[in-house]
């Protein structure tokens, strides 16, 4: 097998393409023969020794992919060999061949490309966690989608428009804005011509979001919460924009609002029969099309370096994906 392999978090060249002997999985363990590995913010981090969870060295980077598996471990009796599934592991994506946690694969149903499958779990889990569990969405109610182009950002209003929410998408581009419109967005907001507050304002009839979803952080926080309606919902999802926000603490309670922390890894780790039924969820509204992974490009998995530079030069719109076929 060879894989992508970083032996020094020091950045994206650091990476070198290896040969590495073939694994034999262990009990609760598959291995998977890897058609596609899309890239995820934490990716990026992971290799410049920024994120939060830092893998022993040397590591494989890659948290998120799909396959076919090739064997199974001792004890695994819920898959099987030619079985096609998605993974999201951590690590281990961005390789011809990787172990994992049979535990964490999600057989694919027919009909469910492998690229909008390794696209899948982690921006679609995040959303409906967010907007279903933590954010309490109701039809008719009107989220913000801060960082609306992105994997992340897609899915949140494929989501919100599947449960009946008014969506607007906030971009930094008029062509990122254009996407999310034609993902369904309702109305558009471009933060780097227009006044966020104001804009708002107009777009709510001075009412504000109910909800508001926020992936990015950085200057744009508090803006966003002043803007919040009564009883609004204030989604911490990340921080992509880099800088952690300070809010002022009266903002919330002069408007009853709440600032609700997500965390899906951690529902999926210590409630695993509520993830699945929402990753069943998920599945069902896959195939109904009513979400769809939006994939900006998918390129050989040898073109992995200038993949990940171009995800930090934050020009993508929906997810890249690796492919090795």
């Amino acid at each position: 097998m060879h894989a992508w392999l970083c032996e020094n978090p020091t950045g994206v060249d650091a990476l070198t393409w290896k040969e590495l002997p073939a694994p034999a999985p262990m009990a609760g363990e598959v291995l998977i023969a890897i058609k596609a590995a899309s890239l995820n913010f934490p990716d990026l981090l992971m290799v410049q020794n920024k994120y939060q969870t830092k893998p022993p060295l040397p590591f494989v980077p890659g948290a998120e992919y799909a396959g076919v598996i090739e064997a199974l471990g001792e004890g695994v009796t819920h898959l099987k060999v030619g079985q096609p599934i998605a993974c999201l592991s951590g690590t281990g994506g961005f390789a011809t061949h990787t172990l994992a946690p049979a535990a964490l694969c999600m057989p694919l149903p027919a009909g469910f490309p492998f690229v909008d499958a390794a696209a899948f779990i982690m921006t679609y889990a995040t959303g409906h966690h967010a907007l279903v569990d933590r954010g309490q969405l109701k039809a008719g109610e009107t989220v913000l989608v801060l960082g609306a182009a992105g994997g992340v950002g897609t899915a949140a209003i494929q989501i919100a428009k599947a449960m009946g929410a008014k969506v607007i998408a906030a971009a930094s581009s008029d062509d990122k804005c254009a996407l999310c419109a034609s993902i369904g967005a309702d109305a558009t907001l471009n933060y780097s011509t227009q006044d966020l507050r104001a804009t708002l304002k107009t777009l709510t009839d001075g009412k504000g979001p109910d909800v508001i979803y926020d992936p990015v952080g950085g200057d744009l926080a508090e803006p966003a919460l002043r803007s919040i309606a009564r009883r609004g919902r204030y989604l911490v999802i990340g921080f992509a924009a880099g800088p952690i926000p300070a809010l002022p603490w009266n903002l919330p309670l002069l408007k009853g609002a709440s600032i609700v922390g997500v965390y899906w890894g951690d529902l999926a780790k210590h409630e695993p029969k509520a993830n699945a039924s929402m990753m069943m969820e998920l599945a069902r509204w896959y195939a109904q099309g009513k979400i769809k992974p939006v994939i900006d490009s998918a390129r050989p998995m040898s073109e992995l370096k200038a993949a990940l530079q171009y995800m930090g030069s934050r020009s993508v719109k929906g997810k890249l994906v690796m492919v090795n076929y």
